[in-house]
């Protein structure tokens, strides 16, 4: 239509009714856009997922994600609490397996024959140079 046109009443109302009708479906057709919900990678890329209403929405899913995140720090540190414990152990049994070899070579030492008759000596004590006899004691029977 052009500017300097004669329009009757009838006429206006009908464009206006048109009109009114094309903006009607225009709306159905956003609406039914916004109400269906996109993907989860268009959510993310278009930043819905940063929404109060999409939050609310995926709270429970949230809340296991985030257990599963404490879950897994927890597991971390438990993990390297266990080697750390595995390695003290480990030296200390290093420590005490040195210590008793040390011991039983110096007992060893101190137990030979010539160091025990080298000790009794003084007391008075010598080797006796005849061997074992064995004294057997028969049974009484009362």
């Amino acid at each position: 239509m052009g500017d300097n046109e004669f329009l009757d009443k009838d006429s206006i109302e009908e464009l206006t009714k048109k009109e009114r009708q094309k903006e009607e479906k225009e709306r159905s057709k956003s609406s039914k856009a916004k109400t269906s919900k996109p993907n989860a990678f268009a959510q993310i890329m278009n930043g819905d997922f940063l929404t109060k209403e999409f939050v609310l929405n995926n709270l429970n899913f949230i809340f296991f994600i985030m257990f599963l995140l404490l879950l897994i720090v927890g597991k971390g540190y438990y993990g390297k609490q266990l080697s750390k414990d595995v390695d003290t152990a480990q030296k200390q049994l290093d420590e005490m397996t040195a210590d008793y070899v040390e011991i039983k070579a110096r007992m060893e030492e101190s137990t030979r024959r010539y160091k025990l008759v080298e000790r009794l000596a003084p007391k008075g004590l010598i080797e006796s140079e005849d061997s074992l006899k064995v004294i057997k004691i028969k049974k009484v029977n009362l």
